[in-house]
Order: structure tokens, then sequence, then C-alpha cells
């Protein structure tokens, strides 16, 4: 371990967000929300709880390094000797990016595109497979097209467990080539044939799911646990200071909200005396979050409209994207793909190059800045993974199954003991 903390999880179990009230075991992982709030209609997730009154303040002391690690105690349990050096990744000062997209205050990136498979995915994995691992699983599924998939893979790699990837069709051909360096299984079906599919590979094999598994997306409550370090390492990074607003790329969610959740756990603990506003970052085209916060509701379902960021190009919101943005009294913001572009542009001339999903929080930023919306600085901006992976790579020798052949597959992995 990387500190001198003990590596033991202060973890007391699973807590509902749909009801509070309800706090379920750590073990087994409840996948698919909260059985005691969720029904057909809506499925409300769950998130991992704590004994804050074990958590020792001095934690908050140490050098925000690599190796999430150095957290235990405020994480879930962690699998011994699964950090790949996650974590810790830079904040860097951003004065002529604030200066073109009009931001008056100061404007900090935090690169995600550090970590080991270059994206903020691995913090979340690092969480998610520990959980497999304490589940005793014998294997790693995921249905993913890009970072969530390769970050999967990865940890999976590392602690000697075998892994499938349900991939669509027409995928980005980098992610599919990192997948077969990792050694991966790739099933490659029609994109909305990804969960059906996952389910049965779940069903014959007894792979431990690392994605999603509803329609208003609930996934795996470990998951976000790992983003929470992102609003640590940012406390650390400033001076023990916060940013006036922390502007994020969203899909899901997953990301927005373990962002905003270490955030309330550095006030909870009394570290800080508030929460910056959380600001979420959406495609114009799609914005179910935006769309649901509008509406008033848990979660949206909207068109998949087509986008450049297929990061986050999401048609489902979940009910953790609803909470980040109300309990920080924060913003749902949207960019159009014209500005995701120009912004790609203007980061790769200042030395940075990131996906387009990535630019999404700096994309919306600058159009709200133009609609003259007040955003109180200094303002912190995620970006969230290397432009690397949208450049076109050969699929030659890329070895993957097609859904046709996938009985051969499952007879390779075995079934579920």
């Amino acid at each position: 371990m990387s500190s001198s903390f003990e590596s033991i999880s202060c973890a007391v179990g699973q807590r509902s967000m749909g009801d509070a009230s309800k706090l379920f075991p750590l073990l087994p992982v409840l996948l698919k929300g909260c059985p005691a709030s969720s029904d057909d209609a809506m499925q409300y997730p769950l998130e991992i709880d704590y004994d804050y009154s074990r958590i020792p303040r001095s934690l908050f002391d140490q050098a925000p390094l690599a190796g999430l690690d150095r957290w235990a105690p405020i994480l879930p349990p962690l699998a011994p000797g699964i950090s790949l050096g996650e974590g810790g990744t830079p904040l860097i000062e951003a004065p002529r990016i604030a200066q073109a997209i009009g931001l008056k205050a100061p404007l900090l990136l935090k690169d995600e595109s550090r970590n080991p498979t270059w994206s903020h995915k691995d913090r979340l994995n690092l969480c998610t497979v520990s959980a497999a691992i304490a589940a005793g699983a014998r294997g790693i599924a995921a249905a993913s097209s890009g970072n969530h998939g390769a970050a999967a893979a990865a940890y999976a790699a590392r602690m000697g467990l075998p892994c499938v990837i349900v991939t669509s069709r027409g995928g980005q051909p980098a992610f599919r080539s990192l997948l077969d360096a990792l050694g991966a299984h790739q099933v490659v079906v029609e994109r909305e044939r990804r969960w059906p599919v996952l389910q049965r590979i779940i069903d014959h094999t007894g792979f431990f799911p690392v994605s999603n598994l509803t329609r208003y997306h609930t996934g795996n409550p470990y998951g976000p646990e790992g983003y929470k370090t992102i609003a640590y390492e940012i406390f650390l990074q400033m001076g023990r200071a916060l940013p006036g607003a922390v502007v994020v790329p969203t899909g899901y969610g997953e990301l927005l909200y373990g962002l905003a959740k270490g955030f309330w756990e550095l006030q909870h603990l009394g570290i800080t005396d508030r929460v910056p506003r959380i600001l979420s970052a959406e495609p114009q085209a799609r914005g179910p979050l935006a769309r649901a916060l509008k509406s008033n509701a848990a979660a949206m379902e909207v068109e998949a409209k087509p986008t450049i960021a297929s990061g986050i190009g999401c048609t489902v919101s979940s009910f953790r994207g609803v909470q980040a943005i109300r309990n920080s009294l924060g913003n749902a913001l949207t960019c159009s793909d014209a500005s995701l572009r120009a912004m790609r542009d203007l980061l790769s001339r200042q030395g940075i190059f990131q996906e387009y999903s990535g630019v999404a929080g700096l994309a919306a930023l600058q159009e709200s800045l133009a609609r003259g919306e007040p955003i109180e600085g200094p303002v912190v901006a995620i970006l969230t993974s290397s432009g690397l992976k949208d450049i076109a790579a050969s699929e030659d020798g890329i070895s993957f199954t097609d859904e046709s052949n996938l009985d051969a597959l499952l007879e390779k992995l075995g079934p579920a003991r």
C-alpha cells in the first residue's frame, strides 16, 4: 500500500438511493437497483455507505499521488494487488484556454487521460473488479464499446480473470485493438443486442457483470466510489481549497455522482465547509440528464440522435446524475458537436489531446458563458480520455466472436459453478 494507513475499508453496506432507510450487506452486489424501491417503471441505484466515525481525518493530509489503495478506509474493500497506479492525475492551470472561452476566473484541467488505460474508467474498475474478487467470481463481463470495456479488461487481466466484452458493430477500431491486446474475449453484436447477449453470457458462465443491466442506469454500486478520489485529489492539489465549480463530461452520471459524493464526504468529515457546484456536460443531441432535470423526473430516456461524443452519447440517464446536480445546487449543461470539434482543436494546440467526449466539459462551459450564465470560479474541468482512442486503427488480426458463433465461446468458457 502506498501510505501508512491500514488497508481496511470502513464500508458498512449498500445504501438504497431510492429509500435511504434501506441498507443491504456489502455482498451480494445488487446490480439491478434497490429491491425495496425499484420497479419496472423506475430503477433506483445503490451506493456504498461507510462508518464515517472510523475515517481518520489525517487520511487527507497525504500527498495526492497515484495508487487508490491510499484511500482504502473510505473506499469499498479493494482486492490486494489490484492497483495499476491509477489516480494522482495532474491538475493543470489553463489561463490561455480560460481567455479563449471567455472565463474571467482561473481555469484548471484535471487530466484523467493519465490513468493506466488512458481514461477515468480505471478508477471505477479498480472497485468493480475488486467486488468481483470479493464475490468469488470466475470471470468478468461487460457491455462496452469504449473506455469502460478497456479498463475492465485491464483490471481483469491484472487479477488473472477471463474477461468478455460485448461490443457494438461499427465501434472504434482503436478500442477493439486495445481489448485484443489485453486478452479480452470480444463479442460483436448489433447495438440493441448488447444487453440481452451480456445477460446470456452472465447466466451461462456465472461471470461477474461490471456494467449496467437495467433500463435506467443503476450499474455496480461499487464503481462510482472510485471516482470520489478525484474530489480528494482536487482539494489537495488546490492547496486544501475548493473550486467554485467543477464541470464534468456526463454519460450515465457515475463520474458525476462519485465526484459530488467525494466533495460531500469532505464536508461531512468537517474538512471543508461547502461543496462546489457540479455541472454536467452532455451532447446536445441527446442530453437525457438535462431533460430529466428540466422535467423534474428521476431519469429520462431520449432518442438516439447522432453525436461524435460516443463515450457519453447515452440515451438514458440515471438517478445518480439528478442527485449530484440537485445536492450541489449545480446545473445540467449541453454542447453541440461543432463546439466539441472546436474545443478539441483548441485544447490540442495547448498540448493536450483528448477524445471528443473528453472535452465536453470545456465545450459546454464555453456555450454557457456565451449565453451570459454566471460561473463562479475557480473552475475545474474534468478531461476524461486520450484522443488517441478516436484515431482509426487497423483491425487486422483482431480476434472476436460474432453473435452467430456465441455458443462456441460459451462452451469454451464453461458453465457457472
